[in-house]
Protein backbone atom coordinates (compact mmCIF):
# COMPACT_ATOMS: atom_id res chain seq x y z
CA UNK A 1 0.00 0.00 0.00
CA UNK A 2 0.63 3.62 -0.61
CA UNK A 3 0.08 7.02 1.19
CA UNK A 4 0.22 10.33 0.08
CA UNK A 5 0.06 13.99 1.92
CA UNK A 6 -0.84 16.60 -0.08
CA UNK A 7 0.86 19.79 1.38
CA UNK A 8 1.85 23.70 0.34
CA UNK A 9 5.19 23.70 -2.63
CA UNK A 10 8.22 24.30 -0.67
CA UNK A 11 7.76 22.56 2.47
CA UNK A 12 7.59 19.19 1.30
CA UNK A 13 10.47 18.19 3.26
CA UNK A 14 8.79 19.28 6.08
CA UNK A 15 5.76 16.66 5.17
CA UNK A 16 8.45 14.58 4.89
CA UNK A 17 9.73 14.51 8.36
CA UNK A 18 6.17 14.24 9.82
CA UNK A 19 5.07 11.48 8.17
CA UNK A 20 8.81 9.66 9.33
CA UNK A 21 7.97 10.81 13.24
CA UNK A 22 4.33 10.04 12.78
CA UNK A 23 4.40 6.87 11.45
CA UNK A 24 7.90 5.75 10.84
CA UNK A 25 7.67 5.67 6.90
CA UNK A 26 10.21 6.56 4.48
CA UNK A 27 8.59 8.94 2.11
CA UNK A 28 9.70 10.36 -0.87
CA UNK A 29 9.18 14.10 -1.73
CA UNK A 30 7.50 14.50 -4.83
CA UNK A 31 6.31 18.30 -6.31
CA UNK A 32 3.45 19.41 -4.23
CA UNK A 33 3.35 15.97 -2.09
CA UNK A 34 4.88 13.29 -0.81
CA UNK A 35 4.41 9.53 -1.32
CA UNK A 36 5.48 7.06 1.35
CA UNK A 37 5.03 2.85 1.90
CA UNK A 38 1.78 2.51 4.46
CA UNK A 39 2.13 -0.29 6.97
CA UNK A 40 -1.65 -0.27 7.85
CA UNK A 41 -4.92 2.11 7.25
CA UNK A 42 -4.62 3.22 10.79
CA UNK A 43 -1.40 5.18 10.09
CA UNK A 44 -3.44 7.55 7.58
CA UNK A 45 -5.91 8.32 10.81
CA UNK A 46 -2.79 9.11 12.84
CA UNK A 47 -1.65 11.94 10.06
CA UNK A 48 -5.09 13.40 9.38
CA UNK A 49 -5.27 13.55 13.36
CA UNK A 50 -1.76 15.04 14.24
CA UNK A 51 -0.48 15.79 10.77
CA UNK A 52 0.36 19.86 11.00
CA UNK A 53 2.52 20.26 7.51
CA UNK A 54 -0.76 18.17 5.32
CA UNK A 55 -3.60 19.70 3.43
CA UNK A 56 -4.84 16.05 2.43
CA UNK A 57 -3.99 12.54 3.66
CA UNK A 58 -4.39 9.83 1.08
CA UNK A 59 -4.24 5.96 1.06
CA UNK A 60 -2.99 6.05 -2.70
CA UNK A 61 -4.39 3.98 -5.48
CA UNK A 62 -1.71 4.83 -8.45
CA UNK A 63 0.03 8.21 -9.72
CA UNK A 64 0.65 8.53 -13.42
CA UNK A 65 2.44 10.60 -15.71
CA UNK A 66 0.36 12.01 -18.48
CA UNK A 67 0.79 14.63 -21.71
CA UNK A 68 -2.51 15.30 -22.87
CA UNK A 69 -5.55 12.76 -22.30
CA UNK A 70 -5.55 12.34 -18.64
CA UNK A 71 -8.89 10.66 -18.45
CA UNK A 72 -7.69 7.94 -20.73
CA UNK A 73 -5.26 7.69 -17.61
CA UNK A 74 -7.49 7.83 -14.98
CA UNK A 75 -10.39 4.90 -16.54
CA UNK A 76 -7.17 2.49 -16.39
CA UNK A 77 -6.69 3.77 -12.73
CA UNK A 78 -10.23 3.17 -11.78
CA UNK A 79 -10.34 -0.22 -13.01
CA UNK A 80 -7.80 -1.57 -10.77
CA UNK A 81 -9.37 -0.49 -7.68
CA UNK A 82 -11.40 -3.20 -5.68
CA UNK A 83 -14.49 -0.72 -5.08
CA UNK A 84 -16.35 -3.73 -2.85
CA UNK A 85 -13.74 -3.17 -0.31
CA UNK A 86 -14.62 0.23 0.44
CA UNK A 87 -18.40 0.78 -1.12
CA UNK A 88 -21.86 -1.15 -0.41
CA UNK A 89 -25.44 -0.14 -2.29
CA UNK A 90 -25.84 2.28 0.67
CA UNK A 91 -22.44 4.12 0.56
CA UNK A 92 -22.52 7.54 -0.96
CA UNK A 93 -19.57 9.02 -2.80
CA UNK A 94 -17.80 12.28 -4.58
CA UNK A 95 -15.41 12.98 -6.25
CA UNK A 96 -13.00 15.99 -5.61
CA UNK A 97 -10.20 17.24 -7.54
CA UNK A 98 -7.12 20.05 -6.73
CA UNK A 99 -5.35 20.66 -10.03
CA UNK A 100 -2.25 22.96 -10.66
CA UNK A 101 -1.74 22.91 -14.30
CA UNK A 102 -2.89 24.66 -17.32
CA UNK A 103 -5.19 22.77 -19.29
CA UNK A 104 -8.76 23.18 -21.09
CA UNK A 105 -10.54 21.33 -18.28
CA UNK A 106 -11.26 22.69 -14.73
CA UNK A 107 -11.29 20.51 -11.70
CA UNK A 108 -14.96 20.49 -11.28
CA UNK A 109 -15.39 19.13 -14.63
CA UNK A 110 -12.51 16.64 -14.32
CA UNK A 111 -14.10 15.41 -10.53
CA UNK A 112 -17.41 14.68 -12.58
CA UNK A 113 -15.76 12.52 -15.73
CA UNK A 114 -13.98 10.53 -12.60
CA UNK A 115 -17.13 10.62 -10.97
CA UNK A 116 -18.82 8.85 -13.85
CA UNK A 117 -15.94 6.43 -14.32
CA UNK A 118 -16.47 5.28 -10.93
CA UNK A 119 -20.66 5.12 -11.45
CA UNK A 120 -20.32 3.17 -14.99
CA UNK A 121 -17.29 0.47 -13.80
CA UNK A 122 -19.20 -0.73 -10.34
CA UNK A 123 -22.52 -0.91 -12.60
CA UNK A 124 -21.08 -2.64 -14.56
CA UNK A 125 -19.33 -5.16 -12.36
CA UNK A 126 -22.22 -5.08 -9.38
CA UNK A 127 -25.08 -4.24 -11.14
CA UNK A 128 -26.12 -1.11 -9.46
CA UNK A 129 -25.57 2.67 -9.22
CA UNK A 130 -23.47 4.17 -6.39
CA UNK A 131 -24.89 7.23 -4.99
CA UNK A 132 -23.66 10.40 -4.90
CA UNK A 133 -23.34 12.68 -2.21
CA UNK A 134 -21.64 15.83 -3.25
CA UNK A 135 -22.12 17.99 0.55
CA UNK A 136 -21.53 15.06 3.30
CA UNK A 137 -20.29 11.65 1.55
CA UNK A 138 -19.80 8.29 3.05
CA UNK A 139 -16.22 8.67 1.34
CA UNK A 140 -14.73 11.31 -1.04
CA UNK A 141 -12.65 9.92 -4.07
CA UNK A 142 -9.44 12.32 -4.61
CA UNK A 143 -7.32 13.34 -7.55
CA UNK A 144 -4.45 15.73 -7.01
CA UNK A 145 -2.69 17.12 -10.29
CA UNK A 146 0.28 18.75 -10.81
CA UNK A 147 1.90 19.40 -13.85
CA UNK A 148 1.75 16.40 -16.13
CA UNK A 149 1.52 14.07 -13.23
CA UNK A 150 -1.41 13.11 -11.57
CA UNK A 151 -2.50 10.77 -8.18
CA UNK A 152 -5.42 9.09 -7.66
CA UNK A 153 -6.92 8.01 -4.20
CA UNK A 154 -9.54 7.97 -1.18
CA UNK A 155 -9.30 11.01 1.17
CA UNK A 156 -9.09 9.77 4.21
CA UNK A 157 -10.02 13.36 6.05
CA UNK A 158 -12.50 14.41 3.76
CA UNK A 159 -11.58 17.74 4.93
CA UNK A 160 -9.08 20.56 4.12
CA UNK A 161 -6.80 19.87 6.74
CA UNK A 162 -4.87 23.63 6.43
CA UNK A 163 -8.23 25.02 7.40
CA UNK A 164 -7.82 25.03 11.43
CA UNK A 165 -10.67 24.72 14.15
CA UNK A 166 -9.47 27.27 16.49
CA UNK A 167 -8.88 30.06 13.73
CA UNK A 168 -11.12 32.11 14.07
CA UNK A 169 -9.89 35.43 14.15
CA UNK A 170 -7.81 36.11 11.76
CA UNK A 171 -5.50 38.98 10.93
CA UNK A 172 -5.29 40.00 7.46
CA UNK A 173 -1.69 39.12 7.02
CA UNK A 174 -2.28 35.69 8.41
CA UNK A 175 -0.41 32.70 7.47
CA UNK A 176 -1.66 29.21 6.29
CA UNK A 177 -1.19 27.20 9.73
CA UNK A 178 0.52 24.55 7.73
CA UNK A 179 3.20 26.87 6.57
CA UNK A 180 3.36 28.80 9.95
CA UNK A 181 4.37 24.90 11.41
CA UNK A 182 6.47 24.49 8.79
CA UNK A 183 8.61 27.48 9.92
CA UNK A 184 9.12 26.30 13.38
CA UNK A 185 10.80 23.14 12.00
CA UNK A 186 12.32 25.05 9.31
CA UNK A 187 14.02 26.62 12.04
CA UNK A 188 14.63 23.37 14.17
CA UNK A 189 13.01 24.03 17.45
CA UNK A 190 13.36 21.76 20.23
CA UNK A 191 10.83 20.78 22.54
CA UNK A 192 12.40 22.31 25.06
CA UNK A 193 13.60 25.28 23.77
CA UNK A 194 12.32 29.35 24.14
CA UNK A 195 10.89 30.64 20.90
CA UNK A 196 9.35 34.04 20.75
CA UNK A 197 7.26 35.46 17.84
CA UNK A 198 7.45 39.52 18.11
CA UNK A 199 4.81 39.71 15.20
CA UNK A 200 2.42 37.15 16.00
CA UNK A 201 -0.72 38.87 14.17
CA UNK A 202 -3.40 36.25 15.07
CA UNK A 203 -1.01 33.48 16.61
CA UNK A 204 -0.62 31.39 13.80
CA UNK A 205 2.85 30.59 14.28
CA UNK A 206 3.32 30.40 18.41
CA UNK A 207 0.03 27.94 18.20
CA UNK A 208 1.39 25.64 16.03
CA UNK A 209 4.59 25.55 17.55
CA UNK A 210 2.76 24.93 21.12
CA UNK A 211 0.55 22.47 19.53
CA UNK A 212 4.35 20.65 18.56
CA UNK A 213 6.14 20.83 21.88
CA UNK A 214 2.99 19.85 23.79
CA UNK A 215 1.95 16.39 21.54
CA UNK A 216 -1.64 18.22 21.36
CA UNK A 217 -3.06 16.66 18.43
CA UNK A 218 -4.16 19.66 16.04
CA UNK A 219 -7.65 18.21 15.50
CA UNK A 220 -8.16 17.23 19.18
CA UNK A 221 -11.55 19.16 19.55
CA UNK A 222 -12.62 17.93 15.85
CA UNK A 223 -12.32 13.79 16.31
CA UNK A 224 -15.85 12.97 15.21
CA UNK A 225 -15.31 15.13 12.14
CA UNK A 226 -13.28 12.43 9.89
CA UNK A 227 -14.58 10.54 6.89
CA UNK A 228 -12.46 7.36 8.20
CA UNK A 229 -14.67 6.69 10.88
CA UNK A 230 -17.26 5.77 8.12
CA UNK A 231 -14.94 3.45 6.20
CA UNK A 232 -15.65 0.10 5.45
CA UNK A 233 -12.34 -1.73 6.10
CA UNK A 234 -12.24 -0.03 9.27
CA UNK A 235 -15.73 -0.71 10.67
CA UNK A 236 -14.37 -2.36 13.62
CA UNK A 237 -11.42 -0.50 14.36
CA UNK A 238 -11.54 0.58 18.18
CA UNK A 239 -11.08 4.87 17.09
CA UNK A 240 -12.18 5.19 21.44
CA UNK A 241 -8.95 3.73 22.34
CA UNK A 242 -6.74 4.89 19.15
CA UNK A 243 -7.62 8.72 20.33
CA UNK A 244 -7.17 7.64 24.03
CA UNK A 245 -3.53 6.30 23.12
CA UNK A 246 -2.26 9.39 21.69
CA UNK A 247 -3.95 11.81 23.55
CA UNK A 248 -2.15 10.14 26.64
CA UNK A 249 1.27 11.53 25.48
CA UNK A 250 0.01 15.60 25.82
CA UNK A 251 2.03 17.44 28.13
CA UNK A 252 1.94 21.33 29.23
CA UNK A 253 5.32 22.09 29.56
CA UNK A 254 6.64 24.97 26.87
CA UNK A 255 7.88 28.48 26.23
CA UNK A 256 6.41 30.01 23.81
CA UNK A 257 6.86 33.80 23.56
CA UNK A 258 3.27 35.32 22.13
CA UNK A 259 4.38 39.44 21.16
CA UNK A 260 2.51 42.18 19.31
CA UNK A 261 2.42 45.78 19.53
CA UNK A 262 -1.50 46.01 18.81
CA UNK A 263 -3.81 44.74 21.27
CA UNK A 264 -6.19 43.70 18.25
CA UNK A 265 -3.91 41.61 17.09
CA UNK A 266 -2.84 40.11 20.67
CA UNK A 267 -6.43 40.03 21.63
CA UNK A 268 -7.16 37.84 18.12
CA UNK A 269 -3.92 35.72 19.20
CA UNK A 270 -5.28 34.51 22.73
CA UNK A 271 -8.79 33.72 21.53
CA UNK A 272 -7.18 31.79 18.97
CA UNK A 273 -5.35 30.03 21.14
CA UNK A 274 -7.98 29.20 23.59
CA UNK A 275 -10.34 27.39 21.03
CA UNK A 276 -7.13 25.96 19.64
CA UNK A 277 -6.48 24.71 23.45
CA UNK A 278 -2.99 25.73 24.34
CA UNK A 279 -3.89 29.07 25.49
CA UNK A 280 -2.11 28.65 29.17
CA UNK A 281 1.56 27.23 28.08
CA UNK A 282 1.45 31.04 25.89
CA UNK A 283 3.04 33.86 27.12
CA UNK A 284 1.22 36.70 25.88
CA UNK A 285 2.30 40.17 25.84
CA UNK A 286 1.46 43.61 24.02
CA UNK A 287 5.04 45.38 23.34
CA UNK A 288 6.52 47.60 20.82
CA UNK A 289 9.58 45.32 19.19
CA UNK A 290 12.14 48.56 20.39
CA UNK A 291 11.66 47.16 24.21
CA UNK A 292 11.90 43.32 23.93
CA UNK A 293 15.48 43.92 25.68
CA UNK A 294 13.24 45.13 28.91
CA UNK A 295 11.20 41.86 28.63
CA UNK A 296 12.95 39.18 27.87
CA UNK A 297 16.36 38.33 28.94
CA UNK A 298 19.64 38.43 27.51
CA UNK A 299 20.41 35.34 25.65
CA UNK A 300 17.49 33.58 26.81
CA UNK A 301 16.15 32.86 23.56
CA UNK A 302 16.59 29.61 21.16
CA UNK A 303 14.27 30.84 18.07
CA UNK A 304 12.56 33.68 16.75
CA UNK A 305 9.88 32.73 14.22
CA UNK A 306 8.39 35.47 12.79
CA UNK A 307 6.18 37.05 9.96
CA UNK A 308 7.70 40.18 9.39
CA UNK A 309 5.80 43.34 8.73
CA UNK A 310 5.77 43.44 4.60
CA UNK A 311 7.18 46.74 2.99
CA UNK A 312 4.29 48.03 0.90
CA UNK A 313 3.22 50.87 -1.83
CA UNK A 314 1.90 52.16 1.47
CA UNK A 315 4.71 51.85 3.40
CA UNK A 316 8.02 54.26 3.86
CA UNK A 317 11.52 52.54 3.01
CA UNK A 318 13.38 54.36 5.24
CA UNK A 319 11.02 53.88 8.30
CA UNK A 320 10.66 50.17 7.76
CA UNK A 321 14.30 50.08 7.26
CA UNK A 322 14.48 51.49 10.40
CA UNK A 323 11.86 48.57 11.82
CA UNK A 324 14.12 45.97 10.52
CA UNK A 325 17.12 47.31 12.34
CA UNK A 326 15.53 47.61 14.99
CA UNK A 327 14.32 44.31 15.28
CA UNK A 328 17.57 42.23 14.68
CA UNK A 329 19.45 44.69 17.31
CA UNK A 330 16.48 43.52 19.80
CA UNK A 331 17.03 39.61 18.62
CA UNK A 332 20.63 39.94 18.85
CA UNK A 333 19.75 40.60 22.47
CA UNK A 334 17.56 38.04 22.98
CA UNK A 335 18.89 35.51 21.16
CA UNK A 336 21.48 33.18 22.51
CA UNK A 337 24.62 32.50 20.85
CA UNK A 338 23.85 29.46 18.55
CA UNK A 339 20.18 30.87 17.94
CA UNK A 340 18.08 31.30 14.84
CA UNK A 341 15.94 33.73 13.43
CA UNK A 342 13.16 32.42 10.96
CA UNK A 343 11.46 34.89 8.80
CA UNK A 344 8.69 34.93 5.95
CA UNK A 345 7.94 37.64 3.75
CA UNK A 346 6.90 38.52 0.40
CA UNK A 347 10.52 39.86 -0.24
CA UNK A 348 14.01 39.53 1.93
CA UNK A 349 16.34 41.59 0.28
CA UNK A 350 15.76 44.33 2.30
CA UNK A 351 15.50 42.72 5.41
CA UNK A 352 19.20 40.51 3.98
CA UNK A 353 20.20 44.37 3.99
CA UNK A 354 19.95 45.00 7.52
CA UNK A 355 20.56 42.15 8.82
CA UNK A 356 24.22 41.66 7.48
CA UNK A 357 25.70 43.54 10.39
CA UNK A 358 24.82 41.31 12.64
CA UNK A 359 23.39 38.15 11.50
CA UNK A 360 23.65 36.20 8.05
CA UNK A 361 21.37 34.05 5.83
CA UNK A 362 22.07 30.19 5.81
CA UNK A 363 19.32 29.45 4.15
CA UNK A 364 16.40 30.22 1.77
CA UNK A 365 13.41 28.98 0.01
CA UNK A 366 10.54 29.92 -1.15
CA UNK A 367 6.95 28.97 -0.21
CA UNK A 368 3.97 28.94 -2.00
CA UNK A 369 0.05 29.97 0.04
CA UNK A 370 -2.17 29.28 -2.83
CA UNK A 371 -0.68 31.06 -5.91
CA UNK A 372 1.36 33.54 -3.72
CA UNK A 373 5.29 32.50 -3.24
CA UNK A 374 6.63 33.75 -0.28
CA UNK A 375 10.15 34.24 1.00
CA UNK A 376 11.52 32.26 4.10
CA UNK A 377 14.77 33.07 5.29
CA UNK A 378 16.73 31.67 7.94
CA UNK A 379 19.76 33.73 10.01
CA UNK A 380 22.15 33.06 12.63
CA UNK A 381 24.93 35.13 13.97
Amino acid sequence: MKGLVITSRGIEDIAALEVKELVEAKAVVEDGCVVFDLKKLEDLCLLCYKGQSFEKVLLLFDSFDFKEDILSKIKKAVSKVKFSDWLNKKTTFRVSCKKFCNDDISSEELAGDVGALIIDTIKKNKKYKQKVELDDPDITFFVFVNGHKAYFGIDFSGRDLYKREYKLFAHPAALRSTIAYALIRIGGLGKKEVLLDPYCHSGEIPIEAALFVTDFPVNYYSKEKFSFLRFKPLKKFDFDKFYKDIDKKITKKGMINCFDSKVTNLNAAKKNAKIAGINKILNFSRIDTEWLDVKIDKGSVDKIVTHVPEVTRMTDPKMMEKDYAEFFYQADFVLNKNGKIVVISKGGDLLKKVAKDKFKAVSEREVWSGKQALQVIVLSR
